[in-house]
């Protein structure tokens, strides 16, 4: 027991001395290589799986060739517990250097000082204009950035051309509108009596209902004043326009199909049972794997109405260097590289992943590694990012989401009316605002 008292106290006094040792928070701090040795940077990343882990460490041995001061390692942390052991490391003193985060979050980390602020690095190096506009934008808290972009995702529409051609649609030409979503719908639908042998579509599968109040007219849950605009009537129609979706198929039906769809290899997509779905341009790694033989397209989502816009909606992540980094400079430089047009294109086409540099991005749709039909969907992706909207956390109410779903799913449920749910959220959420000034 006095022995572990005495381990105890060591690592106590440890930890003091660290945290005085004159490293400033928010500033690029000393080095603690004595000028011959590497620099060593701690990358931390999530992705564990045997197809992206062999990318990362592809990437991390061609920097580490590329220069002979620094040498970067990766440190894989599981999902679940990646960014609750940098929060804990972070308030240690003790963070990694690089850490790959949620993009539409970057700000928050700004404002609770989780993050560092990287205008100090972006004065010499503005490396802003490599990247898609919308996902620079969700970087930044009071003008500043404090994570800088490294993949992202949108959402488009799959649909089964020899079901069109059966139905007598045109596979050359998917849905453009809501309207002529529920018409093809119609037609696609197969019925031998009560039991549906094909369903045209159901626009809850593959996204929420948030994606299309999102696609109804363009706008987040807040305008860009930050006022609070959840319970609108283009978000009552919405609702409205949804819940008449599960009410024609039924709650019964709707989720057979679902459990189909969640176990992924028997998605009803795959074999003909489902004419339109919505999900990620990646979502066609898995028709690649359990559907090869699958003939479809893809398509923008269609517009709530002709000229309303083909607004989608993406998320994604950043690599940021945590606050109290002691290897600022050399994780920045770190970061270049991973979000660079040669790393980040080496990503893309490796992974089929939708990358943050548009330069990258660009060069892999064309890229000869990929064949026709991966290009095919790659640039549908890229050419959707022009209508791909994130939805970053407001800073002065984190956790408004955790409000507005239990009234959105009340009204998708047919327990409440989408005037009663939308109210009841508009309100929860303003009152958040007002408790968090």
């Amino acid at each position: 027991m006095v022995k572990r008292r005495a381990i105890l106290l060591l690592a106590a006094l440890f930890l003091m001395l660290s945290g005085c040792a004159g490293f400033k928070t928010g500033t690029v701090s000393q080095k603690e290589s004595d000028g011959n040795e590497k620099v060593k940077v701690d990358f931390w990343i999530f992705w564990g799986s045997e197809i992206r882990r062999p990318v990362v460490e592809k990437i991390v041995e061609d920097f580490n060739q590329s220069q002979d001061e620094i040498e970067v390692t990766h440190t894989f942390v599981p999902w679940g517990d990646i960014w609750t052991k940098e929060l804990a490391a972070i308030a240690a003193k003790s963070p990694p250097d690089v850490v790959i985060n949620d993009i539409n979050a970057t700000a928050l980390r700004g404002q609770k000082n989780q993050a560092m602020n990287l205008s100090q690095f972006l004065e010499k190096d503005d490396i802003s204009v490599d990247f898609y506009p919308e996902l620079w934008e969700a970087t930044l808290h009071e003008g500043d950035s404090y994570g800088i972009p490294f993949n992202t995702d949108t959402r488009i529409l799959y649909y089964n051309k020899d079901a069109f051609e059966e139905a007598g649609l045109n596979p050359e030409k998917p849905p453009t509108t809501w309207e002529e979503l529920e018409e093809y719908a119609a037609k696609l639908d197969k019925k031998d009596g009560d039991t549906y042998e094909r369903i045209g579509f159901y626009p809850l599968w593959g996204v929420a209902s948030d994606v299309w109040m999102l696609n109804a007219d363009g706008m987040n849950y807040f305008d860009s004043e930050g006022e609070v605009k959840i319970d609108t009537d283009v978000n009552r129609d919405t609702l409205d326009w949804l819940v008449k979706w599960r009410e024609r198929y039924g709650d019964n039906t709707i989720n057979a199909y679902q459990a189909q769809i969640d176990s992924q290899q028997g998605n009803p997509f795959f074999n003909g049972k489902l004419g339109m779905f919505v999900n990620t341009p990646t979502f066609y790694t898995q028709i690649r794997d359990y559907a090869p033989d699958l003939n479809f397209g893809v398509a923008m989502l269609p517009e709530r109405t002709e000229g309303s816009g083909h607004t989608s909606w993406g998320g994604g992540f950043v690599a940021e260097i945590p606050e109290g980094s002691k290897n600022a400079e050399e994780a920045w430089e770190f970061i270049k590289y991973l979000t660079g047009a040669e790393a980040q294109e080496y990503w893309a086409v490796k992974n089929f992943d939708n990358v943050a540099n548009i330069e990258a991005a660009e060069n892999a749709a064309k890229s000869e590694e990929m064949s026709e039909t991966d290009r095919m969907v790659y640039q549908m992706a890229v050419d959707n990012m022009d209508q791909t909207l994130l939805t970053p956390v407001p800073v002065n109410a984190p956790d408004f989401i955790n409000l507005i779903n239990p009234e959105l799913d009340a009204v998708l449920l047919g327990k409440k009316s989408s005037a009663e749910g939308l109210q009841a959220a508009q309100s929860a959420v303003e009152k958040l605002i007002e408790k968090n000034k």
